[in-house]
């Protein structure tokens, strides 16, 4: 008998998603926001995401086993719920109903997943809903699907879950045992997002760009340990200051922060705009500095003889996604290798909560060797769309498609990329991405500027052929997903600048030519032309939307911005005037 599970996260907060597996394989994963074309997609249920999963695999509600979903109930006899009332007795109301009613959002997850569910035709009567508590999902998704045999560290280090923010654990023979949880409000994660709203940015989606900022910065221009310490084996952030509930948050026009006034009367006003200015900059290189340290210390502290055995670590939760400590953990000469779950953040729940109750029914999950989970569309879905566009385009099917994009490249033109199927995760490794040649000066100024509307401080990535990264990159190591920064080598730095940020780094997608051939022919046409397998890459979206989907999205996207190229498949679409490089 086939085992499929079903995983569905995101029903009560952020990135709802749906990940399919059916006896261990996953046949697809995706991200509500894609389809409903709403970043993050708060407080949405992962109907369409599921509904896609389904018809990928041809099947039916019916053919479902279990749909797991990556929130679970706390019992009032664990620490959870009685640390969390403790360390909020400031806020009597919050720190009651904890001990009270703790499990109450879980039962509201829990009948949102079940009238999600109706809607796409199962029957409740029929289907098992099987809950997976929220950091066991991520530690899950870390550690199953890194397809490591060895006894393994895992770590989870996140906003929140039900009560957890941070998860130390191993994973051994299939099974994962829990070693220490922290509970809200000690959250790193809590803290670096309330920091993130300090600098100006969106938590969940500004993380990234405190990242990219703090290099421009000195981290010993400001002291920022009094925000949180790590002593006897425990984490404790200052709430005095960050990561508050009730009357101690920073509020301004109706909107209330995670961060206090008193934040505000140490550091000064809640930085505005785009400008990467003084001292700002400099806050943001402190906290990531004072970020990595605690996070390096809890590490060691917790799983370092473990570490020492096998060398080999799991890691997910939003913060797996800070590539800067990932590339201090894989620097450490105890570290083998490192697995960052590609989608660390709550979309990829889903495929934890799924794979840990496939795995908990005796059927072992598939490693994750590529994250190209989403729909794909064909050349004559493609012409359709152009068809049907309002806009009108231009377009053509074309031979010899990658020859021709490299030469497009070479010239100096980014371009929209379209093939295959949608990522899964954050990243565009080459399904959804807007790419240029990163030798072509200026390219990188130009897809800021044109297309994606973000800071000029904020760096772009470089994918590369498997035989360059030895060349490139100073340290070796397997990164298919993005999930690292590493030192470049001073040849290369000249050789590509536009893909080496400030600090003399890059976030490298290292592929394989059996996960995307189309994709690796393309960086061997660059190869030819230019001597570097390389190609800039950063998401085909514009700035504060979700990643494309369908062509529509795609045609939508590139009529919105000055893109002259948009490559789908094999039909090339072009603005009026532009070059079509018919000589290719």
């Amino acid at each position: 008998m086939a085992l499929t599970v079903l995983g569905l996260s995101g029903a009560l907060s952020h990135d709802p998603s749906a990940a399919l597996y059916i006896d261990g394989k996953l046949i697809a994963a995706v991200e509500e926001e894609r389809f409903v074309r709403d970043k993050h997609a708060k407080n949405r249920m992962p109907y369409e995401s599921a509904k896609f999963c389904l018809e990928q695999a041809g099947i039916q509600p019916g053919d479902v086993d279990v749909v797991a979903i990556p929130f679970a109930p706390i019992s009032i006899f664990e620490k959870a719920r009685w640390q969390y009332a403790k360390r909020y007795a400031y806020a009597p109301d919050r720190a009651l109903d904890a001990i009270l009613f703790g499990n109450r959002r879980y039962k509201r997850y829990r009948q949102r997943i079940q009238w999600c569910l109706q809607q796409l035709g199962f029957d409740l009567k029929k289907v098992k809903i099987e809950a997976v508590e929220h950091h066991l999902a991520h530690a899950s998704s870390a550690y199953h699907c890194s397809g490591f045999t060895e006894k393994t560290a895992i770590m989870g280090i996140d906003g929140k879950g039900e009560y957890a923010t941070t998860f130390f654990g191993y994973g051994e023979n299939g099974k994962i045992h829990k070693l220490k949880e922290f509970y809200d409000p000690d959250s790193l994660g809590g803290l670096y997002g309330a920091i993130t709203e300090f600098l100006g940015f969106e938590m969940l989606d500004g993380e990234f760009k405190v990242m990219g900022m703090a290099p421009y910065g000195d981290a010993a221009k400001y002291d920022f340990s009094r925000l949180a310490k790590f002593e006897n084996g425990e984490l404790v952030i200052n709430t005095d200051y960050a990561n508050v509930i009730g009357f101690r948050r920073y509020k301004e026009n109706g909107k209330g922060y995670y961060f206090s006034p008193k934040l505000i009367e140490w550091l000064g006003p809640k930085r505005e705009g785009d400008i990467a200015d003084d001292p700002y900059i400099h806050y943001a290189a402190s906290m990531q500095a004072l970020f990595e340290k605690l996070a390096l210390e809890m590490m060691d502290y917790y799983l370092g003889d473990i570490i020492k055995q096998t060398g080999k670590i799991a890691f997910a939760g939003g913060c797996a996604l800070n590539v800067k400590l990932n590339q201090k953990i894989i620097a450490r000469d105890e570290v083998k290798e490192l697995f960052v779950q590609p989608a660390s953040g709550d979309a990829g729940t889903a495929v934890g909560a799924a794979a840990y109750v496939s795995v908990a029914r005796g059927v072992p999950v598939e490693k994750m060797e590529h994250v190209y989970l989403g729909p794909a569309y064909s050349n004559e879905d493609v012409i359709a769309a152009c068809a049907r566009h309002p806009k009108q385009p231009v377009f053509k099917r074309i031979d010899n498609t990658t020859a021709r994009i490299a030469r497009i490249m070479v010239d100096g033109n980014p371009v929209a990329w379209f093939q295959g199927r949608m990522e899964f995760g954050p990243r565009a490794l080459g399904g959804r991405s807007i790419i240029g040649c990163p030798s072509a000066a200026g390219v990188a100024d130009r897809i800021n500027e044109q297309i994606k509307f973000r800071e000029r401080w904020r760096p772009f990535c470089p994918s590369m052929l498997d035989t360059v990264a030895p060349q490139m990159l100073k340290v070796d190591h397997p990164s298919p997903f993005m999930t690292f920064t590493f030192e470049v080598n001073e040849e290369w730095k000249s050789r590509v600048p536009e893909v080496v940020h400030e600090d003399g780094t890059s976030r490298a997608q290292v592929l394989e030519r059996r996960h995307n051939p189309r994709w690796y022919d393309l960086m061997l046409e660059l190869e030819k032309l230019t001597g570097n397998g390389v190609s800039l890459n950063t998401s085909l979206n514009r700035r504060g939307e979700p990643m494309v989907c369908s062509p529509t999205d795609a045609l939508n996207m590139f009529f919105g911005s000055d893109l002259q190229y948009l490559i789908m498949e094999d039909v090339l679409v072009v603005k009026d005037g532009v070059d079509w490089y018919d000589a290719v």
